[in-house]
């Protein structure tokens, strides 16, 4: 059956037909291309490649960024893709947002122009996958002190280091690697084959389980000085580019808490215990409800903002980081609400909810811990910074 949506507070009022458009496009691929699929991929531990040149076709790749072929889209519209992409499951959407955000965007907003037209056009189209080499073994949270190191080589330079927790790893074509030279923090772009650069699979996860997860191995990585992004000046750029992909964060979360609330909706209307009527017919039961349609409302609310403010140019980081941290903390609660009223079927994989849960564990902590983005609130409130 068809996803009808939730909007208890009439917010499809205030969306333009061209959002509308998107959204049901986005819909309509989830519902008949990866929900049938989806479990199967999560059970498995792998990602279905094959709806990649679809995705594609339908422009999700660098969805709000414009030139090389990129659709365009306005952010409202980016982020209820990014919605619709994270309702069937995290994996899906967090694919479609590293694509975009943190290769894409990175090129377009740093590359020269050789880079940008060997690579985005490739990247929109499918033909290539991204990756993005931000964090290392000993340095999540604190990127500043990344032990990666790019040195001089005549023209050119030598990549020594590791990244891991990389999502696409190893599916990807082209990686953009943060390292530190002698003259601070920068990117490069590392083509698949080049002698020195390999990676690992992580195995083991109970959690995006449909999602490719890699460390990147550099050992003298030889790359020529063409290969540097040359606007990518200092760590401010890898953050600016975790900023665009927080953002579509915090708008899929709330597909993934949509999902989990209209399982839970649909299975205490129908089920029966005790005195013969519906479980929905509690007042427990209903207050669950109460709070989790009012919860996903108000991250709606937020993230429908956020787009506007984002559209105009008035979105900061420390914006996105109250989105992020607000509705991903939001859909983990819904979820675990959603399996508490479904009881001992709530953890049947024959349900999505156990799944959403698992991936919302990872979500809370990828891209910004919860406890870091808090003290960059902290800090926007008080002027004070707080991170050690």
């Amino acid at each position: 059956m068809a996803f009808k949506g939730v909007d208890y507070f009439l917010i499809d009022s205030v969306l333009t037909e061209e959002e509308k458009l998107v959204r049901r496009t986005a819909r309509q691929f989830v519902d008949e291309q990866v929900l049938p699929v989806i479990r199967a991929y999560y059970s498995e531990g792998r990602f279905p490649l094959e709806l990649v040149p679809q995705m594609a076709e339908l422009g999700f790749f660098g969805a709000n960024l414009e030139g090389y072929g990129c659709a365009g889209m306005s952010q409202v519209e980016y982020g209820l893709i990014m919605q619709e992409l994270d309702r069937a499951d995290s994996g899906m959407r967090s694919f479609v947002s590293v694509q975009g955000a943190l290769v894409m965007y990175p090129l377009l907003s740093f590359g020269s122009e050789e880079q940008k037209s060997r690579w985005l056009p490739a990247l929109q189209q499918g033909k290539a996958i991204g990756c993005f080499g931000l964090t290392e073994p000993q340095f999540g949270s604190n990127p500043s002190g990344m032990l990666t190191r790019a040195e001089r080589d005549g023209d050119g330079w030598i990549l020594n280091g590791e990244k891991t927790w990389i999502t696409n790893g190893s599916l990807a074509d082209v990686a953009i690697v943060w390292a530190r030279t002698p003259e601070g923090i920068r990117g490069f772009v590392v083509e698949k084959g080049t002698p020195g650069f390999t990676t690992r699979d992580i195995h083991g996860k109970m959690s995006m389980r449909a999602s490719i997860t890699s460390s990147l191995l550099l050992s003298d990585v030889r790359l020529p000085a063409s290969a540097m992004l040359p606007g990518a000046i200092g760590l401010k750029s890898a953050l600016a580019c975790l900023s665009q992909a927080r953002f579509g964060i915090g708008w899929g979360v709330i597909g993934a808490a949509m999902d989990c609330y209209e399982t839970a909706r649909s299975y205490v209307v129908t089920r029966t215990q005790f005195d013969g009527k519906p479980l929905a017919s509690h007042q427990l039961v209903q207050e669950k409800l109460a709070w989790m349609i009012t919860e996903i409302t108000k991250a709606q609310l937020l993230a429908l903002h956020a787009g506007r403010l984002k559209d105009q140019g008035k979105l900061d980081a420390a914006h996105i980081s109250m989105l992020k941290r607000n509705n991903v903390a939001m859909a983990l609660e819904c979820a675990r609400v959603s399996r508490d009223l479904l009881g001992a079927n709530g953890i049947m994989d024959e349900y999505p909810i156990m799944r959403h849960m698992c991936n919302l564990e990872t979500v809370k902590t990828y891209e910004g811990t919860d406890h870091i983005h808090c003290l960059v609130i902290g800090e926007r409130v008080t002027g004070i910074a707080a991170y050690r």
